[in-house]
């Protein structure tokens, strides 16, 4: 059996990611213009809870009279680019040395660097076990999920068919819908960003967990 782990929300926590980049721009705030780091933190994370993060920089820099394109590109660089404070989930960390004598991929969407900078800060590219970590968008954006693309290049690593595949993943909208009818088994575990989302048959996984800690050779068995 090949186990697939999704990155964001089910190997960590993503809005610990979301916190260290906020204090990676408050920083460079401070550092250029002077402001408060902790107002600017802040306001980030109250434009989060209200609006979600389409516009969390611009808001901040029209807060503080200094929005400007330029400076809002220079934020969004700052936010991609830092070296986050992030660590694998306990439940994680447990579950890949549980599992560390399988063959373990991990199939992950977004920004080439930000994803890998999260990588790097989670030890992951040195973990035993780990075989390859497919970021979608180095292949392209069509690509990314709900594209099978990665996971039958993982099956063509393994020799194996999709029927030995199991994806382990958080986000019923992209995860499972385009490898369900090929034949890869999928597991959710439920929480996260996503937690209360419930969609049809098609986008729903075959198995749901609640953490990690319920994943066993077991259940495996069951798919």
């Amino acid at each position: 059996m090949i186990l697939v782990f999704d990155l964001d929300d089910t190997l960590y926590d993503e809005l610990s990611y979301v916190k260290s980049g906020f204090n990676a721009v408050a920083e460079w705030l401070f550092l250029k213009f002077g402001i408060d780091k902790d107002l600017s933190i802040k306001t980030m994370l109250a434009e989060l809870a209200s609006s979600g993060r389409g516009r969390i920089f611009d808001s901040v820099l029209n807060t503080n009279g200094i929005y400007s394109l330029g400076r809002l590109k220079e934020c969004i660089a700052v936010y991609r680019h830092h070296k986050p404070a992030i660590v694998l989930t306990k439940d994680a960390k447990d579950c890949l040395n549980r599992f560390s004598g399988f063959s373990m991929y991990i199939v992950t969407d977004g920004n080439k660097i930000v994803q890998y900078n999260k990588i790097v800060a989670l030890g992951l590219n040195k973990l035993q076990g780990i075989k390859k970590i497919f970021i979608t968008h180095r292949y392209g954006v069509k690509h990314s999920k709900p594209s099978p693309y990665c996971f039958q290049k993982i099956c063509k690593l393994e020799n194996t068919t999709p029927a030995n595949v199991v994806y382990i993943g958080d986000n019923p909208a992209k995860d499972f819908v385009g490898l369900k009818p090929l034949g890869f088994k999928t597991i959710r575990l439920v929480g996260g960003h996503h937690r209360n989302v419930l969609l049809d048959e098609n986008y729903e996984a075959h198995l749901n967990i609640n953490s990690l800690s319920e994943l066993n050779q077991k259940l495996l068995a069951s798919l």
